[in-house]
């Protein structure tokens, strides 16, 4: 096989990364801009919300409320910072309604790479509270870099 068609097969093209505001989300961001940036590929950041859900009565919300305004926000400081430290990467914020891991491995379909951060909950509450990392790297539809952030202690279960 000619080495230009390898490269092909094995470039990036591109980047989908998981952001939800969390300190090891943004270093994961910087991970994927960094690779993205040597491979001249566009970064999705994508973010997700949801309504709050309850058992029994309906919530009340304050006058205002709206999470999928707090979220657009958000991530549209996160992409612009980004945006400042890699000049050279085109980045794209998106914001879709659901639960994180769904939107995560719907949004696999679309890319090269995905990139989540793991927040490293430990062992027991992990499997209590599941983990959108886990999810995705079952469910992705695109291989997953789960990055962990090697400056912070990991977590004791």
């Amino acid at each position: 096989m000619p080495e230009q068609d390898k490269e092909s097969e094995t470039a990036i093209r591109s980047v989908m990364v998981g952001v939800d505001g969390s300190d090891t989300s943004l270093s994961a961001l910087t991970w994927a801009c960094e690779l993205a940036s040597a491979m001249s590929a566009p970064v999705v950041a994508v973010t997700s919300w949801q309504w709050p859900t309850g058992l029994g009565p309906a919530m009340a919300f304050p006058t205002g409320y709206d999470p999928a305004g707090d979220a657009r926000t958000m991530l549209e400081g996160i992409v612009a910072e980004a945006s400042h430290r890699f000049p050279t990467v085109t980045l794209e914020a998106r914001i879709v309604e659901g639960h994180a891991a769904e939107v995560l491995v719907e949004a696999s379909r679309h890319a090269d790479l995905l990139v989540v951060g793991s927040r490293g909950h430990g062992a027991f509450s992990g499997m209590l509270l599941g983990s959108v990392s886990q999810h995705c790297a079952t469910h992705s539809l695109s291989p997953v870099v789960i990055y962990r952030d090697r400056s912070r202690p990991p977590a004791r279960s």
